[in-house]
């Protein structure tokens, strides 16, 4: 393939064609420039002075080879239609006196004297045909600038099923429907049904949406056709909705088949939104995929697959039905859905008898069908580095905690015997107040190996995967629990040892207690109102002002209430603190010692939270 493209190349062409030319006229004007050849008349009178033996002439040539008595030879010429002896005859050099012999013509002479006058001209030919081809290659190029981008997978031979799918059964379901249309289209047009046209994958980057609309391609065994939304756009208005109707046209010769058209959000955004300008070609593009999607017969078996992450951008004439009417939601798996995507990324891997895919479920909630592919690859990389034959727990769980925090662990990085104070009475903070609030997540792990960007850090266990609802008290509980490493530096070192290690933490409690003021209502004296309205910039997504629809003294009011809920959580935090000030040493001494605390040792210190009599119970 490389050497191709090398041969193709403009350029090697081009020297190659300037050194033939230069090595043929070298050679021609070598073999005109001979250093032993002698003019005619110089011989004639070498041979009248007696100094020539013989001359050689060749038959059907003007070339002589001169033979002088002194064992020398030159070659001369003689003119054309002339004689060797009719020359010496009138130059008065006795015949007697010089042996003359005529040579047949070698058989390769004649050829290379036709082969000397047509190389030119067949060098001058391919020069000629060389540029025309250019051209030609320029033409294609500029002509297929239009052409679709789309690649084609043939559905004859699958490599993605239903069974390579893991964790989103409910948008199997789904289109499994669309699986059966394409496999049998008279059941469904014998009922008089029409099967979705398009249908629209909405989810989160990494949940497998493109994974799904191959197993669906897969599975009813016809052809896919792939591209990006971003694959139509080009500088030049037009192309976009040329490529548009080049992709339905194969589809349509290859039906029944599918259009995957990945990130549709690039050319499907809403039209007329007056933020950043118009842009002619995208909205083309678009105008071009609607006429298209409206112009299908009734019996063409081609349905057009979607892929956002942003459905709220979308133009409404994409989602109205008749062309994007089915929405298929893929969100992050379930613990039983992680279970089953680890069984499939782990299917052919050497697992050690102590791997449970259940605790790695445990450990990752919230995490997509990419992220658990990834950790499962780190943790492959970590035995392999470590030199085991097998995937155990002890890599699998390395391999999530450096995922999810993103990074590897810093062990090299040297830490003073104060700083390995503060980040163990830091972490230690974190975990036993998480440890002293009933609706708090159990704490699995504290190391304070820096990791990432953590110089330190506590890991959490929630017991069961969280709702799309959260409760006050579970705002409440992480509120505490991420004071804790503040409290605690403030309750061993002094209020003016303090560090700025909680900087992440502070953010993270104000933004949610604010948000449990302005947002989700559960303010005590403002009640349930939500203030402020969000601004996005829909070519953006991203929240750029937030417009406000109350006055100062509301204002006043929703400061009040957002200290007054973070010192009311700083007050729990210190007194869970306070009550177990033992176990805050102890843990803090072993994460001296081990640097990292889990497992029995960790179980028996939170024990010892939950006996001791003077635990807070918040509930």
């Amino acid at each position: 393939m490389g050497e191709n493209r090398w041969l193709k190349n403009s350029f090697v062409y081009l020297i190659i064609l300037v050194a033939a030319l230069a090595l043929f006229f070298n050679y021609f004007s070598n073999t005109q420039n001979v250093p032993n050849e002698r003019g005619i008349y110089a011989v004639l009178a070498d041979a009248k002075a007696g100094k020539v033996g013989s001359i050689e002439v060749q038959s059907g040539s003007n070339e002589i080879r001169v033979l002088y008595l002194d064992g020398t030879s030159v070659r001369s010429r003689i003119e054309t239609g002339s004689s060797i002896t009719t020359l010496m005859v009138q130059a008065g050099v006795p015949l007697e006196s010089v042996d003359v012999k005529v040579a047949a013509a070698p058989a390769w002479g004649g050829l290379f004297n036709v082969f000397s006058v047509l190389l030119p001209v067949l060098l001058m030919i391919g020069f000629f045909v060389f540029f025309m081809r250019q051209a030609q290659g320029s033409n294609n190029q500029a002509m297929s600038f239009g052409k679709s981008r789309a690649r084609m997978f043939s559905g004859d031979k699958p490599s993605v099923t239903f069974a390579d799918v893991a964790g989103q059964e409910e948008a199997k379901q789904d289109l499994t429907e669309i699986v059966e249309f394409l496999k049998f289209p008279d059941k469904f047009a014998a009922l008089g049904a029409r099967i979705p046209r398009g249908v629209l994958m909405v989810g989160p980057p990494g949940t497998g949406k493109t994974l799904l609309s191959r197993a669906v391609a897969g599975e009813a065994g016809v052809p896919f056709f792939s591209i990006s939304g971003s694959e139509f756009v080009e500088m030049f208005v037009g192309v976009g909705a040329s490529r548009v109707r080049d992709l339905f046209d194969q589809a349509k010769r290859n039906a029944p088949c599918i259009i995957f058209i990945d990130e549709i959000d690039a050319v499907g955004r809403q039209r007329g939104a007056g933020l950043g300008g118009s842009h002619d070609e995208r909205e083309q593009t678009l105008n071009q995929i609607l006429v298209e999607m409206d112009g299908f017969d009734s019996n063409t078996n081609i349905i057009v697959i979607a892929a956002t992450n942003r459905p709220d951008v979308l133009d409404p004439a994409l989602v109205r039905p008749g062309r994007f009417d089915r929405q298929v939601v893929l969100d992050a798996p379930d613990m039983k859905g992680r279970v089953a995507v680890l069984g499939v990324h782990t299917k052919g891997k050497p697992l050690a008898d102590d791997v449970d895919l259940s605790v790695v479920a445990k450990l990752t909630p919230g995490f997509s069908g990419a992220d658990l592919a990834n950790a499962v690859n780190e943790a492959a990389i970590l035995a392999a580095r470590r030199s085991k034959k097998q995937i155990s727990q002890i890599e699998l769980t390395d391999a999530v905690e450096r995922v999810a925090l993103g990074g590897p662990e810093r062990r090299s990085r040297v830490m003073t015997d104060r700083e390995k104070l503060l980040v163990a009475y830091h972490e230690a903070g974190h975990a036993v107040a998480a440890a002293g609030m009933a609706r708090a997540h159990m704490v699995q792990k504290v190391t304070i190996i820096p990791r990432g960007r953590a110089g330190g850090y506590t890991l959490f266990l929630p017991e069961e995967d969280s709702l799309r609802y959260t409760t006050a008290s579970q705002f409440n509980a992480q509120l505490v629990a991420a004071l804790g490493g503040r409290v605690a530096e403030e309750l061993i070192f002094g209020i003016e040892e303090i560090t700025t290690g909680a900087s992440g933490d502070i953010t993270q409690v104000t933004r949610i207690a604010r948000s449990m003021v302005t947002r989700f209502g559960m303010s005590r004296s403002l009640g349930p109102i939500a203030f402020g309205e969000k601004e996005e910039m829909i070519f953006l997504g991203r929240e750029i002002s937030e417009q406000r629809n109350y006055g100062e003294e509301v204002a006043r009011k929703i400061d009040e209430e957002v200290h007054r809920i973070v010192a009311e959580a700083y007050e729990r935090t210190r007194n869970i603190l306070t009550s177990n000030r033992e176990v805050l040493d102890d843990m803090a001494n072993a994460l001296i010692e081990y640097e990292s605390v889990d497992g029995d040792r960790l179980r028996s210190l939170i024990a010892r939270i939950e006996q001791n009599n003077g635990q807070l119970n918040p509930a």
